[in-house]
């Protein structure tokens, strides 16, 4: 297996491409993209040790485009109706013993006609990986994973990921329902930024009740609601309106002032949070002045894209981030970015000052 297979948001596969080349050249990783389209790309390297060592080393987390990632086989086409699996097993071979299996589709309209034929085919095939002792009899989730990617039902990408480097969803996307309180749909980029970024078992500690947080550009209130449900107070800065049943909350101080221009009176800010509809690069540097001035421990904040060039725009924002930063004698931080599942046409970045 030379390949190594990314699953991402349909429209955003050059950027997904560009990425992983500029990741396997810095692995020193010889290899090209086969294939962007459709909501995946496939890169192909000249060595399946090669393919090994990106599925493997390269941090799927610190790929911004990228929802998941395995090492895979080229495309298997033709697959015969009377026996898919045979070739699909012939293909696993030499892949390391499994823990789990994933039937999944790229995340297209026209994929995800196929979901119901890949959640019957799952079972079948799981039985045959049992039976050649490719998949453990029960599920392990430290073992690797087993992925077949159906593009169509006779054609399909075969391959396995590390359980350490892969997303813990199905095609990589969280299922998070909507909470019919809150006053917006934004609401689920901030929940599944949390999610993403804050580690279950440090959640208790870094999104409890009782901290105190800035929301800007606040209204009507989505990004205040999931910090409100977890008990914090709230400084929702913002000239339009905010929901009445968040002011209701007593947690909830409604300032109308201008995001770019507001300062904490009080020095006990935790978290800062912004998803404001601006430039990028704007927003960027307010970030950089909250952080430089210590007006916060960690911030998620949302970054705009271009329609060119999106990959290299944010590439080049957290990098002159993280210079001006450095130069501002901030030395302690990590600042982490990714297109979630939530967002459209922007990122989401998590920058910590712990």
């Amino acid at each position: 297996m030379n390949n190594l297979f990314l699953f991402c948001r349909a429209g955003y596969e050059k950027d997904c491409a560009a990425e992983i080349q500029d990741a396997a050249n810095f692995f020193g990783v010889a290899g090209f993209v086969k294939a962007a389209k459709d909501a995946y790309v496939q890169f192909q390297c000249f060595t399946a040790e090669d393919a090994d060592k990106l599925g493997k080393e390269l941090s799927l987390e610190r790929l911004i485009f990228a929802r998941q990632m395995f090492v895979s086989s080229d495309l298997l086409t033709d697959l015969p109706v009377e026996d898919r699996i045979s070739p699909i097993v012939a293909q696993l071979e030499n892949a390391p013993k499994a823990g789990e299996l994933r039937v999944e589709t790229p995340d297209t309209n026209e994929a995800k006609e196929l979901l119901t034929f890949c959640r019957k085919f799952t079972v079948p095939l799981r039985q045959a990986l049992k039976q050649k002792g490719m998949l453990l009899a029960k599920e392990n989730v430290n073992r690797p994973i087993i992925h077949v990617c159906f593009l169509g039902s006779d054609k399909a990408f075969v391959g396995y990921s590390y359980s350490f480097n892969s997303s813990p969803y199905f095609m990589g996307i969280p299922r998070l329902k909507f909470p019919t309180a809150a006053p917006s749909r934004s609401t689920l980029k901030l929940d599944e930024a949390f999610i993403h970024f804050i580690p279950e078992d440090e959640a208790e500690q870094r999104l409890s009740g009782g901290l105190h947080a800035v929301d800007l550009g606040a209204c009507p209130g989505g990004w205040t609601y999931q910090l409100v449900r977890r008990g914090m107070f709230v400084s929702a800065i913002d000239n339009g309106p905010m929901q009445e049943e968040l002011m209701a909350s007593g947690l909830v101080t409604h300032l109308r002032e201008d995001g770019f221009r507001f300062e904490p009176k009080r020095k006990n800010v935790y978290w800062l949070v912004c998803d404001m509809v601006e430039k990028p690069s704007r927003v960027a540097e307010l970030m950089e002045q909250w952080a430089i001035k210590g007006w916060f421990k960690e911030a998620i904040f949302n970054l705009k894209l271009p329609m060119k060039s999106r990959y290299k725009e944010v590439s080049t924002i957290l990098g002159r981030m993280d210079t001006i930063l450095k130069e501002n004698g901030i030395q302690r931080f990590t600042l982490r970015c990714k297109h979630l599942y939530h967002d459209r046409d922007e990122v989401t970045v998590h920058l910590s000052l712990l």
